[in-house]
């Protein structure tokens, strides 16, 4: 009984005034955590039935970034385990990557479910637009940097491989290399929703976007040019121009949401003046 405890959530109010006392709320995070870690160890768990498939598709970026290499040249380039424990590191990185990657739709929830209740209807709503289109966004950069990812393991590779050269990779090299590409995807293509985010608070408008187009498109190649891993311009520019193409809807959606800030202010005033007129 008192281990299941800890996976109890308090969800009516107990405190004075219809609220939860402060132990509450640290007894329903800890209900929220130790639930998000039981899910996350037990798909991690399933994944291992499934490590061959994952290897594949971890490493197939790799594989076939050498075969389009294969047409120029014979390239020697393999990836390689150093310890006695690699393998069994193998395993365990890969297999708690995509548990944490399929479960996060419940721990995503579980955050989104101890956060809500304490926020206004409207900030609910926008919230839950937010969640409904951040996690698309999300999938489709990591999806993007997934398709790039050949791409700029050949042009490192042909950089990295001589004549007569062997090129030898460190699988924990490659890991890191693969996932930061793949978040840098991710999270670019989150960019756009938070700047709609921070034109619903007020924070910029859509004249302001529009007045600063050409030095924000300059910036965001910028910005791709830097945080793309490869480094190479095909990755770069596959980057860039989502990144652009989405800023611009940005801007669009923006403007939409001022004229109708605008409209709802001047109906506002308009209905305070026929007020001060009827007192009068």
């Amino acid at each position: 009984m008192g281990a299941l405890r800890l996976f109890q959530i308090q969800t009516k109010p107990t405190g004075e005034g219809g609220r939860m006392a402060l132990a509450d709320h640290f007894r329903e995070l800890r209900a929220r955590l130790m639930r998000s870690l039981l899910v996350l160890i037990v798909v991690t768990i399933v994944a291992f039935f499934f490590y061959d498939q994952l290897l594949d598709l971890f490493v197939h970026p790799y594989n076939q970034a050498v075969d389009m290499l294969g047409g120029k040249r014979k390239v020697d380039s393999s990836i390689v385990l150093s310890g006695i424990a690699a393998g069994l590191m193998l395993q365990l990185k890969l297999c708690a990557t995509a548990g944490v990657v399929v479960s996060s739709p419940y721990w995503l929830y579980q955050i989104w479910a101890f956060v809500l209740p304490g926020l206004h209807p409207k900030e609910k709503k926008w919230t839950r637009v937010f969640v409904a289109i951040a996690g698309p966004l999300f999938l489709l950069g990591v999806a993007v940097g997934y398709y790039v990812l050949p791409a700029g393991l050949k042009f490192l590779i042909s950089l990295n491989t001589p004549a007569d050269f062997t090129n030898l990779n460190n699988f924990n090299d490659f890991y890191t290399f693969v996932i930061r590409t793949l978040l840098v995807f991710g999270i670019s293509f989150e960019i756009p929703l938070f700047v709609v985010l921070l034109n619903l608070v007020g924070v910029v408008t859509g004249a302001q976007l529009a007045r600063y187009r050409s030095w924000i498109i300059v910036g965001v190649f910028v910005f791709a040019a830097v945080a793309t891993p490869s480094t190479d311009p095909f990755s770069m520019t596959l980057l860039a121009v989502p990144m652009t193409v989405l800023f611009l809807v940005s801007e669009v959606i923006a403007r939409v949401l001022d004229r109708r800030k605008s409209r709802r202010r001047a109906e506002e005033e308009a209905g305070l003046d026929d007020d001060t007129a009827s007192a009068l």
